[in-house]
């Protein structure tokens, strides 16, 4: 069966939809009017081989505050659209990635537990006209729709763009882990319980 979900979110702040294949190849297709967005997500569906569609049209001349949230909402609600009820995943993900040098590493679990765990100490506080601290509420409203628990640390970096790539870097890393079948467990709900 196909993995796959699209969603779209309509709000008086922005309009989104996005659309997710979890067995795809890395295909990626970026609209949000945020460009460093864009940038950070091609680097999860190159390196989680996850197929990635976001359409955005948000109050950007405000700030990029409620499209970037709302794109993290989007993305976790094709998520755990896509993954059902979650049977026969490998449920956990980790991934290192350096990137000259920094280095991150992200953990997760698609618990069903929303859960957040940030722990990023950017150099400087604007990545060109990008507000790092925008990457907090993209990731809070992943780990809020997407019903997993996350854990984000940047271990070691100086400069700002090299920590925020290896973040998303590991992040489809981890994903592209978590979200595999996982051939011993079948059609099992890798849980002791038996749900998620």
């Amino acid at each position: 069966m196909a993995r796959t979900a699209k969603i779209e979110r309509n709000t008086r702040e922005t309009r989104v939809t996005v659309e997710v294949n979890l067995d795809g190849c890395g295909k990626a297709e970026y609209h949000t009017g945020v460009p460093f967005l864009d940038h950070m997500l091609d680097q999860v569906s190159t390196h989680g081989l996850i197929d990635l569609t976001v359409q955005a049209d948000g109050d950007l001349h405000i700030d990029a505050h409620h499209t970037v949230e709302d794109i993290g909402i989007t993305i976790g609600q094709a998520f755990a659209r896509a993954l059902s009820d979650k049977r026969g995943i490998r449920r956990y993900g980790h991934a290192y990635v350096p990137l000259d040098e920094a280095l991150s590493r992200v953990v997760i679990d698609f618990s069903g537990r929303p859960g957040l765990e940030f722990h990023v100490d950017f150099s400087r506080g604007m990545i060109g006209a990008f507000d790092v601290d925008l990457f907090h509420e993209f990731f809070q409203g992943f780990v809020n729709h997407a019903s997993a628990t996350l854990h984000i640390d940047c271990l070691r970096g100086r400069n700002a763009h090299h920590q925020a790539e290896t973040v998303f870097k590991a992040f489809g890393r981890a994903l592209r882990m978590a979200v595999e079948p996982d051939p011993r467990l079948g059609d099992a709900v890798p849980s002791s319980k038996g749900v998620l």
